[in-house]
């Protein structure tokens, strides 16, 4: 099977090739301006790959759409869905190796980071069986990999840059293979960018994105000067699956426009001043705001010290709203965090689900049981949530303060799938299978499993056994107890 596909032409008009089976292992960065062609440049790169290879296309903006009308793309309007729904289209997608455009611009940036995250996060965690190779391109990608803190929360920007690292860095073995743009190297996180192996450099103006993106090709700095005077959509190719030494690339023409277009000088409407202001204030001269309601007269001083001194606030004290819910007991709060805590487990995919999207059902859960605030805040949410997946649902109960200590020596992210080890021992139940572990920790990949029981072990909280047969069993030393070997 051929998999080479032409982008453009060089200099001398001989026809440019990529090798799509070696950019699958490889990877692409793509950099330039705003209007030096990277939209252009993706959308031939996909429409000439598109019989070869599965794509999936982060669209922030919308540009991609089009794809769909003339190849078998499906898009996804993120807006139409909430994050436990774009994390479960993410593990159809890789099952059914179909193509799809995520479009994200109905959002704002912080739920497109988080929107991305989700459904990024989702391909990767894939099991084994449905590691099949696709495209993954990334348009705007220092929206989603930024190598500084912006207007969005820490916890959101945290979870959008694993997610991109895990892409570049790790997915390869995954069948994922990145092919990201940014207008600035500078803006994009070095950990995302350097794991690419080919690049296409467009026109940049800036002298600290010259001098990266000449160092990335290969060049001497005065050499960098030729990447401000590249023409719009033409780029400087180099890399395993472009060409061995830099190479000047035209792109080729596309079947498929973007929505918007591009857009150019058109003639100013012809209309009078006169017409034209009243084209544009006709609504509020003829609607005029209404008038707010007047102001309550003044309490004189002797009035107001009266009152006070006699008790009488009724004129002082604003009336309380009937839907003011009142703050309810202590008791009653945790019966309610412990009935959203069953309720959400109750979903088998919920361990797999984002921390943020976890916390946000949490919220209205709580919510829904007239609680006037969210009792727990996300860090303790987040070790309520890791025992609840153990099995406790009141870490109050004398019966686990023996289990709680034990585990006071791992990260909370470790808590639940040891509370789950603990607990079997203490039972006298058989050990917990990698599946359950998993389930616990948040995985579906053996490997981070095992790699989680070696690290127990180390801190000496787990000693695991083997028997001639295959059959584990794990004690818990601080217990002083073993569970049944399975």
């Amino acid at each position: 099977m051929n998999s080479s596909i032409e982008i453009g032409t060089d200099g001398a008009g001989r026809p440019v090739h990529v090798n799509v089976q070696e950019l699958l292992a490889t990877r692409l960065l793509v950099q330039g301006n705003s209007g030096s062609g990277k939209s252009h440049l993706l959308r031939r790169l996909l429409e000439e790959s598109a019989g070869l290879v599965q794509q999936v296309v982060i669209d922030p903006e919308g540009d991609f759409v089009t794809l769909s009308d003339a190849y078998n793309h499906v898009v996804v309007n993120a807006g139409d869905y909430n994050e436990r729904e774009i994390a479960t289209m993410g593990a159809r997608i890789r099952e059914h190796r179909a193509s799809i455009i995520l479009s994200l611009d109905a959002l704002d940036i912080e739920a497109q980071m988080s929107c991305a995250a989700a459904f990024l996060n989702a391909l990767f965690d894939a099991p084994r069986e449905h590691w099949f190779p696709a495209l993954i391109v990334v348009d705007e990608a220092q929206m989603f990999a930024p190598s500084a803190s912006g207007d969005v929360s820490d916890a959101v920007r945290r979870a959008s840059l694993a997610a991109m690292t895990n892409l570049m860095c790790r997915g390869r073995k995954r069948g994922l293979a990145g092919a990201i743009a940014t207008q600035r190297l500078a803006k994009l996180a070095k950990n995302v960018a350097a794991e690419a192996s080919n690049f296409l450099m467009g026109r940049t103006f800036l002298d600290i994105d010259m001098a990266r993106a000449a160092d990335l090709l290969g060049m001497e700095r005065r050499q960098a000067e030729q990447i401000r005077d590249l023409e719009r959509g033409c780029f400087l190719g180099l890399g395993p699956a472009i060409s061995r030494r830099p190479v000047s690339v035209r792109i080729g023409a596309t079947q498929t426009h973007s929505r918007g277009g591009t857009h150019g000088l058109l003639p100013l409407p012809e209309a009078e001043p006169n017409d034209m202001r009243s084209m544009l204030f006709a609504a509020m001269e003829t609607s005029p705001p209404p008038v707010p309601p007047p102001a309550p007269p003044p309490v004189a001083a002797d009035e107001l010290l009266r009152r006070i001194s006699e008790g009488d606030d009724s004129t002082l004290s604003a009336p309380t709203p009937a839907s003011v819910i009142p703050e309810a007991a202590a008791a009653d709060i945790e019966d309610a965090v412990a009935a959203a805590l069953r309720d959400m487990l109750a979903d088998p995919d919920c361990a797999y689900h984002p921390e943020s999207f976890l916390y946000q059902d949490f919220s209205v859960r709580c919510r829904m049981q007239r609680l006037a605030r969210v009792p727990l805040d996300l860090a303790a949410f987040r070790r309520r949530f890791a025992l609840a997946k153990g099995g406790i649902f009141d870490p109050a109960e004398p019966r686990w303060q023996e289990i709680l200590g034990a585990a006071a020596r791992l990260p909370d992210d470790m808590l639940a799938p040891f509370v789950l080890m603990a607990r079997a021992a203490a039972e006298g139940l058989p050990c917990p299978d990698d599946d359950a572990l998993g389930r616990a920790y948040g995985t579906r990949s053996p490997g981070r499993v095992r790699r989680l029981v070696e690290y127990m072990e180390r801190q000496g909280a787990v000693v695991v056994r083997s028997d001639f047969g295959g059959r584990r069993s794990i004690g818990i030393p601080e217990l002083g107890l073993s569970t049944e070997a399975e």
